[in-house]
């Protein structure tokens, strides 16, 4: 068994001749862009495209593996030079009320995927444009992604407006049916929460949990990503560690502190107030300002629906870590980073092996001291909330 680098949720902005594939995104978010930076200045081993649905990454991914950048791998997924690369699709429901939730859907080659893809054009009304309304519950998109064996997870199920719990419902099993509870492969926790608040929901206890960057541009990919135990790095294997079965498992997870999340924490939207004290619960509405125009935080939704008020971590969930990526630490501009990754070749690197006298010895004691407090998780952090990213201060 080997331990790989692994972020599942990495979205492509336009394909190569240049139409949006995924809006908002960067517009050098492409295909190729995202396996050369992810295989070299990132350091992951593996990655998942959540954007294949689309005719357009499809037909881009078709011409890698025509040019024989992309081959296929026997387990499942492709490989690009030392990176396996896996294919998803990122597909919006709505339940009766109009809520609405995202779904990462992932399968094992590009022919499953065009299948796939002809399937859900029925239904969603521009396949070209990622993470689009399939116009479907929940159900009934598990119960589709089920009949291609697919590996499917509920995505950053705590976000407020398009998630599981964050404007769904209070439970998945109020969505779900038992028999297809037991589809559902793992559960994506998203940027503004972490293992000690969702361990807090009773019903999630028997779910792999996966931190993934979300990447709407290439320097966010790898924000967030997992460790996974696996035999060889292909989607069969990934599907084993999901499940935990016959020693793969997912053996860390490597996450933002949730204060640093763009939803941590509830915000006034009138005067921006950020409640850091329960004072929109205690009032019913903004202190500041009166308004009852609240984004409501993850931090107060999970204490919402909680079954404990404490974590009660089963057995089998791995260590989560908290880790800052590199360009939020405070002085470190894009050259000081760039000499970083002349001197040690990754992100991965500088975050994993990286002595703290080594770095210093690149970019200085004091630098190198804040780089090691970031991925150490030992900053002190103004919390994030309504749309805004928390951020670092300087001791």
């Amino acid at each position: 068994m080997h331990e790989y680098f692994a972020d599942l949720h990495i979205h492509v902005g336009r394909n190569e001749a240049g139409k949006w594939v995924k809006i908002p995104t960067s517009k050098n978010l492409t295909v190729r862009n995202i396996l050369e930076e992810a295989s070299t200045r990132k350091g992951m081993d593996i990655v998942g495209l959540v954007d294949a649905l689309s005719p357009l990454v499809l037909s881009d991914l078709e011409q890698l593996k025509a040019e024989g950048l992309l081959t296929p791998l026997g387990g499942g997924g492709y490989r690009y030079r030392d990176l396996t690369v896996l294919l998803g699709a990122e597909i919006e429901t709505v339940e009766a009320e109009g809520n609405l939730a995202h779904t990462l859907i992932y399968l094992p080659d590009l022919a499953v995927m065009q299948r796939f893809s002809e399937v859900m054009s029925r239904y969603i009304r521009n396949i070209h444009i990622s993470s689009q309304n399939a116009h479907m519950p929940l159900a009934r998109l598990v119960e589709i992604a089920a009949s291609f064996e697919a590996v499917i997870i509920p995505a950053h199920v705590f976000t407020p407006y398009k998630s599981l719990y964050g404007s769904c419902a209070d439970r998945l099993s109020h969505l779900l049916p038992e028999r297809l509870m037991a589809k559902i492969s793992a559960i994506e926790l998203g940027l503004s929460a972490d293992t000690y608040m969702a361990d807090r929901i009773d019903e999630l206890a028997p779910f792999t949990f996966v931190t993934n960057s979300d990447a709407h541009s290439l320097v966010k990919i790898a924000r967030e990503y997992n460790v996974l135990r696996l035999q060889a790095p292909t989607w069969q294997e990934c599907l084993f560690a999901l499940a935990r079965r016959d020693g793969r498992a997912v053996t860390g997870n490597y996450g933002l502190n949730p204060l640093l999340g763009k939803y941590h924490r509830s915000l006034c939207s009138v005067c921006g107030h950020l409640d850091l004290g329960g004072e929109f619960i205690v009032h019913g509405a903004c202190p500041h300002c009166g308004s009852i125009k609240i984004i409501k935080g993850v931090f107060e939704r999970i204490d919402e629906i909680a079954a404990y008020p404490a974590p009660q971590h089963p057995a089998h969930r791995p260590p989560y870590h908290y880790q800052i990526p590199l360009e939020f630490v405070p002085g470190l501009g894009r050259k000081l980073l760039e000499k970083l990754l002349d001197r040690f070749g990754s992100e991965m690197r500088i975050l994993h092996k990286a002595s703290l006298a080594e770095l210093a010895a690149v970019v200085g004691e004091r630098l190198a001291l804040e780089i090691d407090k970031a991925r150490t998780g030992q900053t002190t952090i103004v919390a994030g909330g309504g749309g805004y990213y928390g951020k670092l201060v300087k001791d």
